[in-house]
């Protein structure tokens, strides 16, 4: 059973097979959703494509969320190729390193504004956009992180975007859902992924997060794939204004050491 057969995608974010925004890809293509993608930069174009490619995709789009006229010019194309579309991928976050680094306190103006415009408010453009083409109804999905809700060292101002992230989330789902349109977040555990990157001290996050959460591991982009494959598909018809913890459990426990040095 295909449980996207018929239906048609925008994913925006696509960076590179590392993406969390592959793995959803790579979900939706297998349970039969036609697929649309949309990348931020230029230089990203050489790693997207490749990606298209391989899974039949003839709808590639750059986007610079921050212009208007970008997002704009974007969904027209998407109504010239699509008529509509059925679900709506946010994979979009960035900070600039300076302000990843050292205190959330000396995070500057711009670079708050930077985090927030590109990583929050595009959910709201994007989905602004996406409404006319969803006239039958939709999902939209977003990406989240524990670090919206608790303190993670180095996250600073990616965090309180997650948190702005999440309650935007909220109000675009109760102003959405009488348009039948439904939206959602995931709040994924660490992945190596091309932002990650940019996180100090990424590694020992890694295994922080594996030796200490419920499962023992870390969790992959096929993982996070699978869950957005359930969210937005009928079988979470009822399912919307939540962020979806898939993180091997680790936002579970208020003091994460494994038991047996409890012992």
């Amino acid at each position: 059973m295909k449980l996207l057969e018929g239906k048609k995608a925008l994913i925006f974010g696509l960076a590179n097979q590392r993406s969390i925004a592959w793995g959803i890809a790579q979900a939706f293509h297998e349970h039969g959703a036609e697929l649309g993608f949309s990348y931020a930069v230029p230089q990203l174009e050489r790693r997207v494509m490749p990606l298209a490619e391989q899974l039949g995709v003839n709808f590639v789009e750059i986007c610079d969320v921050t212009k208007d006229e970008d997002v704009t010019a974007v969904f027209h194309k998407a109504t010239d190729h699509f008529g509509n579309i059925d679900i709506l991928i946010h994979a979009i976050a960035f900070a600039e390193r300076q302000d990843l680094e050292g205190r959330f306190l000396n995070t500057s103006r711009s670079g708050f504004a930077t985090a927030l415009n590109v990583s929050v408010y595009s959910l709201v453009a994007l989905s602004r956009a996406a409404k006319p083409l969803m006239a039958s109804g939709g999902s939209i999905l977003t990406l989240s992180y524990y670090g919206a809700e608790k303190v993670v060292p180095h996250y600073n101002v990616m965090g309180v975007a997650k948190a702005a992230l999440e309650a935007s989330t909220r109000y675009l789902a109760a102003d959405l859902g009488p348009d039948g349109i439904r939206v959602n977040a995931i709040s994924a555990g660490p992945i190596k992924t091309l932002s990650a990157a940019g996180v100090a001290g990424f590694r020992k996050m890694l295994g922080y997060v594996e030796e200490r959460a419920p499962l023992r591991r870390n969790i992959d982009q096929d993982e996070v794939g699978k869950s957005a494959l359930w969210l937005c598909s009928d079988l979470a018809s009822g399912v919307t204004g939540e962020v979806v913890y898939v993180d091997a459990g680790y936002h579970i426990l208020g003091m994460p050491e494994p038991p047996e040095k409890w012992e």
